[in-house]
C-alpha cells in the first residue's frame, strides 16, 4: 500500500472516529450499525485498511453527512491521529484529500459494484442450470 494512501486511510479514520465521538456511540455500535466486528471497526478507525470505502454510504447516514464530506470536507477538528506505528500527532485541521486518491477509490467502488453484478448474473445462470438438471 503506498504512504498517500495508507494517509487517507488515517485520515478518514480519525474523521469516522471524530464523527463517533461527537454523537456519543462506541465502537461496538458503530460496528453493530454497519455489520461489522469491532475489531474490524477498529481498524477502520486506526487507519488500518481501506475498507471504509464499502461501508461509505452507512457511515455518510449513520452520521448524517454527504459521502463526499467523509473524504473531500476542506477541514475536519480532531484532537489526535495515531499512526500504525504508534506515533501520535496532534493536528488541528485536516486539509482536502488529494483529488487522484479520490478517484481511486471511486474507481475500486465501481469495480466492486461490477463485480457484484457480474457474480448475481452468474447465480442466476447457475440456478437455472441446477433447475433444468432437476427437471
Amino acid at each position: 500500500m503506498t504512504r498517500k494512501i495508507k494517509t487517507m486511510n488515517t485520515v478518514v479514520g480519525a474523521k469516522i472516529k471524530y464523527l463517533r465521538k461527537k454523537k456519543g456511540l462506541s465502537q461496538e455500535q458503530v460496528a453493530e450499525y454497519l455489520h461489522v466486528s469491532q475489531s474490524t471497526y477498529a481498524r477502520i478507525e486506526n487507519g488500518e485498511n481501506a475498507t471504509w470505502a464499502s461501508y461509505l454510504k452507512p457511515i455518510s447516514e449513520l452520521f448524517n453527512i454527504p459521502p463526499e464530506e467523509l473524504i473531500k470536507h476542506d477541514s475536519v477538528k480532531v484532537d489526535t491521529i495515531e499512526t500504525n506505528n504508534g506515533a501520535v500527532y496532534n493536528v488541528g485541521t485536516i486539509n482536502q484529500l488529494s483529488e487522484k486518491l479520490i478517484k481511486q477509490f471511486e474507481k475500486r467502488i465501481a469495480d466492486k459494484e461490477a463485480m457484484i453484478q457480474l457474480l448475481q448474473k452468474t447465480n442466476s445462470r447457475l440456478l437455472e442450470l441446477v433447475e433444468r438438471l432437476k427437471g
